[in-house]
């Protein structure tokens, strides 16, 4: 069994982490007292043994129930201490290679290269190993305090201005939302207040792009009445990200994952939402028009997937003065809209989620994700071409938000 032979590897490593680790704890809990340090050891190799055991089990476990939780939970506060202990051993490795390098100092010099202690008497190995257990704790709880975030929506406005935008069209209020994620959701009560907060926006138009569930179109069957409410003057449009093709999973046949396909297109008729694929509609206001295509997954990075095709969206758009795509993918525009659709004027995608982690204050934002993607959360400019990025609606593996909150956005167009 493949997946389960993975987990063991992985469970290897953790353990070879908890040695080392382990050798931390011991330096710092020298003043502890005979007893304290035994209560330390053993809660420390409880902890670890449970971790090891819970990792193993995981590719076992078959009750669709208990999977998700496992995967929303479980798995996560895995990868947490799994992160935190790795994060801890970096500062262990430095405190080791500077006492190799004394060792290696001494037997050149032959002075004493015993434990260099400050004028407090603290060492560095012990003060090195604190840092690397605080650095790994925090980032822990950074975490575990994240899960509370998952379904905090935070409404973001944002204003642009088009010089070619019909006047018929100035004003226009867009609702951008992406990566829903269905498969993901537990609390259905919270998700529907999410949905008060975009019809309390009274918007002229709903935009998707993409990442209806994580795999499969059952997914949807207790949000169907959630996300059926979303409606809109000018309509409700969407189109696929990569998660939507069932790519991500072992499916009896190729048949089975083209039905859930198309059952899942079916989803969005059912909740009155016009899915694009690969193709556009002309909003007309009065006797002016602009035009919105939708294609289908198209990825420039990774392995994701291509699906879509601009060159059947865009024929019959040419003459039309201004055009918004939906593109679940950022890594699109610059592969592609930029170099070879010079009159897309808003790109609308998602896809990054933002990592569901990371910084973002007014003066600063920074995400690992941003080693992948160049556009991976808000708004970006090039010439008069503009891309919007969502940073999610949902949420999928890690099951919550570290300063990267989920995302409802208002585009007011001038």
């Amino acid at each position: 069994m493949r997946s389960a032979s993975t987990w063991w590897i992985i469970a290897g490593i953790m353990l070879l982490l908890d040695f080392y680790v382990y050798q931390a704890i011991k330096t710092v809990s020298q003043s502890a007292g005979e007893k304290g340090r035994m209560f330390i050891y053993i809660a420390y190799w409880v902890i670890s043994a449970i971790t090891l055991v819970s990792l193993i089990s995981l590719p076992y476990i078959q009750s669709l129930q208990t999977s998700r939780f496992f995967r929303n939970y479980i798995f996560a506060i895995l990868l947490g201490l799994f992160l935190a202990k790795l994060i801890g051993s970096t500062f262990f490795l430095v405190d080791d290679l500077r006492r190799l390098g004394v060792w290696v100092a001494g037997l050149f010099s032959h002075k004493d290269t015993n434990t260099i202690a400050d004028n407090n008497g603290i060492s560095r190995s012990v003060f090195l190993s604190w840092v690397g257990l605080g650095a790994g704790s925090s980032l822990f709880g950074t975490l575990l305090y994240g899960f509370s975030n998952k379904y905090n929506y935070q409404v973001k406005r944002v204003p642009l201005s088009f010089a070619n935008l019909p006047a018929a069209f100035k004003g226009l209020k867009i609702v951008h939302i992406s990566d829903i994620h269905s498969g993901s959701f537990q609390n259905k009560a919270a998700v529907n207040h999410g949905v008060d907060m975009i019809l309390k926006e009274k918007p002229d138009l709903i935009l998707f792009t993409g990442d209806l569930v994580n795999d499969r179109h059952d997914e949807m069957n207790d949000y169907l009445d959630v996300f059926s409410r979303l409606q809109a003057p000018i309509g409700v449009y969407s189109t696929l990200g990569n998660h939507d093709y069932g790519d991500y999973v072992s499916w009896p046949s190729e048949q089975a994952k083209k039905d859930n396909l198309e059952l899942l297109k079916q989803v969005h008729q059912k909740m009155g939402w016009r899915l694009l694929m690969n193709e556009h509609v002309l909003l007309q206001k009065g006797n002016e028009q602009i035009a919105l295509l939708g294609i289908e997954n198209w990825g420039a990075k990774g392995r994701f997937p291509k699906y879509g095709k601009m060159w059947e969206a865009y024929p019959g758009t040419e003459q039309i003065p201004f055009k918004i795509l939906m593109s679940h993918d950022p890594s699109h525009w610059d592969a592609e809209v930029r170099t070879k659709y010079r009159d897309i004027d808003l790109m609308l995608a998602g896809h990054t989620h933002g990592m569901q982690f990371g910084i973002e204050n007014p003066y600063f934002k920074w995400s690992p994700v941003q080693w992948m993607y160049r556009q991976w959360a808000g708004l970006y400019e090039e010439g008069k071409q503009k891309l919007y990025v969502n940073r999610g609606y949902g949420f999928i593996g890690y099951p919550g938000r570290v300063g990267i909150l989920p995302e409802i956005t208002v585009l007011e167009l001038a």
